[in-house]
């Protein structure tokens, strides 16, 4: 068996900055009651006829190329994920691959939403440690601003959320000692309708209708403090597991990058796991929570800012929807 490892990460973000003040505009919200709860002061927005889902994945994923140095015709496989993508079907990974010009090489799907990426990345990481790929494109992009509710009845959740997309390209490893180490994944569908977006879903005869418009059911729906509740346990507990599995300790972590879902959550991490604030990367305040773009994105500023060096001890963490939770850690 042979380890993976990040070979380029890229990201994009729309150029549309829509921030707190803009949304007081639109809902009964102010700018002070969003950053006291979120750590969020602006978020991006895309553009139509512009921005797309698969489009925005395809952007993020031609920089993680370059830094590669590889062209869209050495990847062997494309893994996508994301809750938001450009048709009911088919999924954006094909559509990714049509923007790319790759042809025949295949392309997965993976829903699950905020722990997506992280998801992806151990999909991948798979593929590549059993021989059978080598050059593996991995994508998180998320468009929430089409499906959110901008009124007051859906202030709580409106929020919080941004578009935008991250990739990285992952490719073998020289060594075993470096690249991805282990990754971890878990559920508990226990929770599934506390943070979700109900309809229109397959088990109703008529899919869409006035009423769930009317009724906000097609928006996203979030149970706040057990998300939290949840959130702040099995963060720690996956990202204890990952060290664990691979005889470290949270001292030895260089740099965290957890899911941005929210301030408060990445600095309840922080404190619990003993880590300074130089050591976890944070950029909620500038993109809201962009789901499973949230991972890569923030992955990719770290890098380019130069936050995190070869050899490196990197671990990726995420929580959300289902609920779903994982964690990676990475030899640089």
């Amino acid at each position: 068996m042979r380890n993976s490892k990040i070979a380029g990460v890229g990201h994009y973000v729309p150029e549309n900055i829509v921030t707190n003040k803009d949304l007081e505009k639109l809902m009964d919200t102010t700018d002070e009651w969003i950053r006291e709860r979120t750590g969020i002061v602006e978020r991006r927005y895309f553009q139509e006829g512009v921005d797309t889902t698969s489009n925005m994945g395809a952007n993020a994923g031609r920089n993680a190329l370059k830094m590669a140095n590889l062209e869209p015709s050495d990847l062997d496989m494309i893994v996508f994920a994301t809750l938001s993508p450009d048709y009911v079907f088919p999924g954006s990974g094909v559509l990714l691959q049509r923007e790319l010009g790759i042809k025949e090489i295949p392309a997965l799907d993976v829903r699950n939403q905020c722990s997506g990426f992280v998801y992806a990345l151990s999909v991948a990481d798979q593929f590549i440690k059993t021989g059978m790929y080598n050059n593996v494109l991995v994508v998180g992009s998320e468009i929430h601003s089409s499906g959110l509710d901008f009124s007051t009845r859906g202030r709580g959740v409106s929020v919080i959320f941004g578009d935008g997309a991250g990739a990285v390209v992952l490719t073998p490893s020289e060594s075993n000692e470096r690249g991805i180490l282990s990754t971890h994944l878990h559920s508990d569908g226990e929770f599934a309708e506390e943070l979700a977006t109900i309809d229109p879903g397959s088990n109703k005869k008529e899919r869409l209708t006035h009423q769930m418009i009317d009724e906000g059911t097609i928006y996203p729906y979030m149970n706040g403090n057990m998300v939290f509740k949840h959130a702040v346990t099995r963060f720690p507990e996956v990202i204890e597991e990952a060290l664990q599995k691979n005889g470290y300790q949270a001292s030895d972590i260089d740099m965290l990058i957890p899911h941005q879902a929210n301030l408060r959550i990445t600095s309840y991490i922080q404190q619990k796991m003993g880590l300074p604030t130089e050591k976890v990367m944070s950029n909620i305040h500038k993109y809201g929570n962009t789901t499973a773009a949230s991972v890569p994105l923030a992955l990719s500023e770290a890098v380019e800012e130069g936050r995190i060096k070869e050899g490196d001890l990197v671990c990726l963490a995420a929580f959300g929807s289902g609920f779903t939770w994982a964690s990676a850690l990475i030899r640089w």
